[in-house]
């Protein structure tokens, strides 16, 4: 027996309730709600304890979604004092909330806390989303943190945001949080996906760009400063000594732009920013290419980036410009926060050079960071659900360094490394190291091509490689090599190197391969990369 869908549709009764971070959040507070198409205005009454009351009017727009149109709702009190507690309701003159409250930031502040979580998206039923587990853990969080001044999230909220089902259940699901503390959502890759058929089953998936359902209900909730034609799912916001920017998962040469301005003129002692994809991801498949290198610029005038996708947590050594560092003054940390809604892993996860911390999270369990900014001082902790410390580090600017100590690896001369996609070739590549003549880079590609999954076809003289639908022949003392799309000039000869193995130029040899690499000349190493997300694996005939 087929059951009917549990849309969640708006009545005449407030509901969504929000506050958020849209202006100076030390003098306003953005309260975001819906109500159905019967109710055409409505507003916001606010109060300060022992003050007057005053009311501030809504701007109200519809919301025409996959199966239902009703209006949302925003009103910003703008004539807040610092550091002070309002209590608020919203709605009709006939239909009004309940009583909340939230928070201002105080004056000249230099030392807060916030939460940042990921993927709290649920689609443990199609029909009937339930994130029930997120609002416990979610409360329970802000039980043992009661101080923390919002929550940023790094995308993925809801399973398909394209379809109302899923933001209708996600927002009822934050229901006793979002009412209080500001929620700062990143635009993830499942917020713009949608299905040209969602009922009774999912067919022809899509993504929106821009991510037209989260833009419209949360089009004034956010500050409008990002890009013309993407703002809210692209926007930044100050809090205290600290500029966030978030990122959304489109345009990336944009948002390079735009940010690298936003940035630069901040004027913040501490830059945060936040964008789904992991940049220096944990999978043993993935592939940055949707963000890097456009946004490289802009991305490394960051002090922390968090980011999500993957469902594990893993933290970073300052990176900038393909090379690892040990100081934080050096380049980026890349924080990925990790599952936060007890789902499944995305992918399986592996360690890699450049992680100074990791945690798979396989496990049922849900993660979230608390982030301690002190002054020139931040503090990150990544906790699970049942109370076990996964992270915890300290970023100071004063001392320029990061605690607890570790440093990033420098490979000795004439042993030049090779990685590909963050992974060690291990057994692969320790008689192999890679080799430099004349200013022009050698590798043993046949090994690289061998521990990534493809297969080599080796005879006298020569080898035939194949990976990813690519194929490509290299011939000892030869500078050309022959691939399914005809020749390409390797711009340097094959050679007989270490262990009797044919040593390939590794740029022309990547070129035959669709791939990028780099040379991080501090650590010494080679990486490379290639956009193809496959599981390679030889077939046993």
């Amino acid at each position: 027996m087929e059951r009917n869908p549990n849309f969640r549709f708006a009545t005449d009764k407030p509901d969504h309730i929000m506050v958020s971070i849209s202006g100076d959040a030390k003098t306003s507070m953005t309260v975001t709600w819906r109500m159905c198409t019967d109710v055409a205005e409505g507003y916001v009454e606010y109060y300060e304890k022992g003050g007057e009351k005053k009311r501030v009017d809504a701007i109200v727009k519809p919301f025409k979604s996959d199966v239902n149109t009703s209006n949302i709702f925003w009103a910003t009190p703008s004539d807040l004092k610092a550091g002070t507690r309002y209590y608020y309701t919203c709605g009709s003159d006939e239909n009004r909330s309940e009583e909340y409250w939230f928070d201002t930031e105080e004056e000249n502040l230099t030392k807060f806390r916030f939460i940042a979580i990921s993927d709290h998206q649920k689609d443990n039923d199609h029909y009937n989303p339930d994130y029930s587990t997120l609002n416990k853990f979610l409360k329970d969080v802000l039980a043992k943190y009661p101080d923390v001044k919002f929550i940023l999230t790094a995308g993925d909220n809801t399973n398909c945001g394209q379809h109302e089902i899923q933001w209708n259940a996600m927002f009822e699901g934050m229901q006793g949080i979002m009412e209080h503390i500001p929620y700062m959502m990143s635009c993830g890759n499942h917020d713009n996906r949608g299905f040209e058929q969602y009922f009774p089953n999912e067919v022809n998936r899509y993504y929106a760009e821009p991510a037209e359902f989260f833009n419209t209900q949360l089009e004034y909730s956010y500050p409008k400063n990002g890009p013309e034609g993407w703002q809210t799912e692209i926007y930044s916001f100050n809090y205290g000594n600290a500029h966030f920017t978030v990122f959304g998962v489109n345009e990336p040469e944009l948002m390079n732009e735009w940010a690298k301005k936003d940035i630069a003129e901040c004027g913040k002692t501490w830059r945060f920013g936040a964008h789904h994809f992991p940049i220096y991801y944990a999978g043993p498949n993935l592939a940055n290419d949707d963000s890097y290198p456009m946004m490289r610029e802009a991305m490394e005038m960051l002090d922390v980036l968090f980011s999500g996708h993957e469902h594990n947590f893993s933290r970073s050594f300052p990176i900038k410009n393909e090379e690892i560092f040990d100081k934080p003054s050096q380049g980026t940390v890349h924080y990925e926060l990790g599952n936060g809604n007890f789902n499944p892993p995305g992918t399986k996860t592996t360690d890699k050079v450049w992680h100074a911390s990791f945690y798979p999270q396989e496990e049922q369990v849900a993660a979230f960071a608390l982030v301690e900014v002190d002054g020139d001082k931040v503090t990150l902790v990544t906790e699970l659900n049942d109370g076990r410390i996964v992270d915890e580090c300290l970023i100071d600017k004063e001392k320029d360094e990061i605690r607890p100590y570790r440093l990033a690896p420098v490979f000795g001369e004439g042993r030049t490394r090779v990685f590909y996609k963050g992974s060690d070739l291990g057994l692969c590549n320790m008689s192999t190291p890679a080799v430099c003549e004349n200013g022009e880079w050698f590798i043993a590609f046949a090994t690289m091509i061998r521990f990534a999954g493809g297969e080599d076809i080796r005879e006298k003289g020569r080898v035939t490689l194949r990976l990813y639908g690519h194929e490509a022949t290299f011939t000892e003392g030869s500078s050309i090599t022959q691939t399914e799309n005809g020749e390409i000039d390797l711009g340097a000869k094959v050679f007989r190197g270490s262990e009797g193995q044919l040593y390939m130029p590794v740029d022309g040899a990547c070129k035959a391969f669709r791939m990028k690499w780099a040379y991080a000349k501090r650590n010494n190493f080679i990486t490379i990369e290639h956009i193809s997300e496959a599981h390679p694996i030889v077939p046993q005939p």
